[in-house]
């Protein structure tokens, strides 16, 4: 598939006709040949975004909440189109890619439902004949930076509820998965929104640093909001802060499933096999860690290695297959030195190991302790960890003994119990007796720690991509000292 920038309506090439390949993860075939855009082009995009933004500011919430809906039906329309590309491009299985898209749907009809939520509120003052209130204003030109893992739901994410708002965006497409991004630009300007309210960028991986550098600096950039690893978001984050450019981080996680000695056994077993392993544990919720209290250890270990054999692993593209590709042979390369560590310093493979190529079976490590790398890395594939607990108190420490603080789950038929566990766990969101890969459009979606700061969702969201302004009216005279 060829595929052009998107910069105020137009489809362009990039301004030096310079392009770049993405690969099919499996085959090594050429699925998208897509433009590199220069920082002249990032450039290009943030005008045309702000040449929209006065009127697309102006727009009625009504029309905007129509148009989201629309793009919304639209994805459902194109779904085919959607999925062939995510898959393409990424390895994902049909199931996570119709999963994508259903979500993706949601964000964008949660959005348009907050379209006449950007409200403010009036403020007692303590002078007479002054009527003061607080008003929420779309910000300007938002910058977002979309990720492969989940290209649908995060690239949408990216855009819906800060055009919800009235803002304009630019949207950095992911080097991965250029073309689905791409499609989702032309979904929105085809449900109705105006040339240059939405546009799409794609960049080689070797220039994307120059390209974003661009857009954080632009003066007409006033919102960024980055979804990916730690490492980048930091890069990105210090970027910001020298502009001084409000920035939404979501980034990397360890997540930690507590499982207590009273829980569910078999209910823990299955949400471990989802959270560990649901798109190859490529989700920044991926289930990482299994932090088990010992008097049940053994028998969670052998029905959980049970289930995960159960588990069909091969090409994606059959429908059959629960564990398809990894990304690329890269993630394959780090996830063997990975457990070659964990293994060498005296783990046990319960079950999975080596991968052939970009399949990686599901892999158990068993007796993980903390001098090995994968207690502390993001795996960010098929592979997870568990540690044995003596009690509530020592499971929380294992727990929180991590940078990372994006979500967690708790298991226990005692839900008060449960509860009390799960305040003492830093974690941006948290749940009890079910698995950490949980994500509903309307929910406040972040991180603490290295695990980003900020949330999306719903009306908090709204915070994020609009100004708060404080205003007055005098209705009576004022006096003054002189």
């Amino acid at each position: 598939m060829e595929v052009d920038l998107l910069i105020g309506g137009v489809c362009r090439p990039a301004s030096n006709d310079a392009t770049f390949e993405r690969r099919n993860p499996i085959s090594g075939e050429v699925v998208t040949r897509a433009a590199a855009a220069t920082p002249l082009d990032a450039a290009a995009a943030a005008e045309a975004a702000a040449a929209a933004f006065t009127n697309w500011a102006q727009t009625g919430p009504s029309a905007r909440r129509q148009i989201l809906m629309k793009a919304a039906d639209a994805i459902g329309q194109r779904s085919q189109d959607l999925l062939s590309s995510m898959v393409g491009e990424t390895g994902a299985t049909p199931a996570w890619a119709t999963f994508n898209a259903k979500l993706a749907v949601g964000t964008l009809h949660e959005a348009a439902a907050m379209t006449t939520q950007v409200s403010g509120e009036v403020i007692p003052s303590d002078e007479a004949g002054c009527l003061a209130f607080s008003v929420r204003e779309p910000a300007g030109v938002v910058l977002g930076i979309a990720p492969w893992n989940a290209p649908i739901i995060l690239g949408v994410r990216a855009m819906a509820l800060p055009l919800a708002c009235g803002n304009t965006v630019v949207l950095k497409s992911s080097e991965i998965c250029p073309a689905t991004h791409h499609l989702l630009g032309k979904i929105l300007q085809d449900a109705g929104v105006p040339p240059g309210v939405v546009n799409v960028i794609s960049t080689s991986p070797e220039g994307a640093a120059s390209a974003v550098e661009s857009l954080v600096a632009h003066p007409a950039v006033r919102r960024i909001n980055f979804t990916g690893s730690t490492r980048v978001g930091r890069v990105v984050a210090e970027l910001a802060g020298r502009h001084l450019k409000p920035v939404l981080l979501e980034l990397g996680g360890k997540a930690p499933l507590v499982i207590l000695d009273d829980a569910d056994i078999n209910q823990a077993v299955h949400a471990a096999a989802f959270g560990a392993f649901m798109h190859q544990g490529q989700i920044c919720m991926s289930t990482e860690r299994i932090i088990v209290e010992e008097k049940v250890a053994d028998i969670f270990l052998d029905r959980f290695a049970h289930k995960t054999a159960s588990l069909k692993v091969g090409d994606p593209t059959d429908s059959a297959v629960d564990i398809g590709s990894l990304v690329g042979l890269e993630s394959a390369a780090r996830l063997s030195e990975l457990v070659r560590d964990a293994v060498g310093k005296g783990a046990a493979v319960v079950s999975g190991g080596n991968p052939e190529g970009t399949i990686m079976p599901p892999t158990i490590l068993d007796r993980v302790t903390p001098d090995m790398r994968i207690y502390h890395e993001e795996s960010f594939g098929p592979v997870v960890s568990m540690l044995r607990a003596r009690n509530d108190d020592e499971a929380v420490s294992i727990a929180n003994d991590t940078e990372y603080g994006l979500v967690a789950s708790v298991f226990s038929r005692d839900v008060s119990r449960a509860l009390t566990v799960a305040r003492r766990l830093q974690s941006g969101m948290c749940h009890i007796n079910g698995p950490t890969v949980h994500d509903e459009a309307q929910m406040p979606f972040g991180g603490l720690k290295a695990s980003g700061y900020g949330r999306f969702g719903g009306r908090v969201g709204i915070e994020e991509f609009t100004e708060l302004r404080w205003m007055t009216i005098h209705t009576a005279p004022s006096h003054y000292p002189f």
